[in-house]
């Protein structure tokens, strides 16, 4: 069980259509309907109805739709209950962060805001992009750090937070050097073997950026490993495994020694900015101070 299921399945209880809620949810549709799908083994019954329109939930989802909400805000409650207590310490500021974000700018950006804030406090949540949102609008932090694209931004209500853009970066395909020159990877040609592709989860926030830049084009790959962290598929594409779409701030050590080399034209890669949001008019003192030095 995935509390997240029950977040869906209330989601398209209301809703009633799989292409909103999973836009509430900062979700592709298809992975939407996988966690539905998901539910509905661990349940055991259908609870959807997808052969109406609008869908319709089934006798089985009405009995289990207030079991699920109560559970939710039960667990929403409790854990509430434990962070009022912890934030005691109100020195701590607290930040909810995609995962490579943390690892490959939040901690050294932290080490550098502590020469000018001695005493400064943290405390970070790495996770994907829908709990960082959740976590953000529930109160839960205080600033949230994520990726903005484009054609795949966070939907997270502009008036109610103020966003900072941090940095700039590309997203770009790359591979080991090594492999790379012996079996001549290039995305740009179609002859050839397929190259091997190490992927993000489509559900991703990088996964849906990737699908944007490839879009309509043709690409000569086979797909041989899925995963959501880019720090597992570095790993990877160091031992040279394949190739795989890069943050830059997360290679920029092997670009530099070129233990890692681009394997596309700049019609292949994405920028992306790297944003920080947050309500400051809600904002205590140490985190206020913090947000005007990011």
């Amino acid at each position: 069980m995935d509390l997240n299921w029950l977040r869906d399945f209330e989601c398209l209880s209301r809703t009633l259509n799989f292409t909103r809620a999973a836009n509430e949810r900062n979700i592709t549709q298809s992975a939407f309907s996988r966690r539905i799908k998901a539910l509905e083994s661990w349940v055991g019954l259908p609870l959807v109805n997808r052969a109406t329109y609008p869908i319709q939930i089934t006798e089985a989802g009405r009995q289990f739709l207030p079991v699920a909400m109560g559970a939710i805000s039960q667990l929403a409650e409790t854990r509430q209950a434990i962070r009022d207590t912890d934030m005691g310490d109100s020195r701590f500021v607290r930040f909810s962060v995609l995962h490579t974000i943390s690892v490959n700018y939040l901690a050294d950006r932290i080490e550098e805001l502590q020469i000018d804030i001695p005493d400064l406090r943290t405390r970070v949540i790495s996770d994907s992009l829908s709990s960082c949102c959740e976590l953000l609008i529930e109160g839960a932090v205080d600033i949230m750090l994520c990726y903005y694209h484009p054609s795949v931004s966070p939907r997270i209500d502009d008036d109610a937070f103020a966003r900072k853009d941090l940095r700039s970066e590309r997203l770009i395909p790359v591979a080991a050097s090594e492999q790379a020159k012996q079996f001549k990877w290039n995305l740009n040609d179609k002859s050839g073997p397929p190259i091997p592709y190490l992927a993000y989860e489509q559900s991703s926030f990088l996964g849906m950026v990737v699908d944007s830049v490839v879009g309509p084009k043709q690409m000569n790959v086979e797909t041989i490993y899925v995963d959501g962290l880019v720090e597992t598929i570095k790993r990877r594409l160091l031992n040279g495994s394949g190739f795989a779409w890069m943050p830059e701030t997360a290679i920029a050590a092997e670009l530099a020694s070129e233990d890692l080399v681009p394997i596309g034209d700049e019609s292949w890669s994405a920028r992306l900015t790297i944003a920080a949001l947050a309500n400051p008019e809600t904002l205590a003192r140490q985190p206020l101070a913090l947000w005007d030095s990011l």
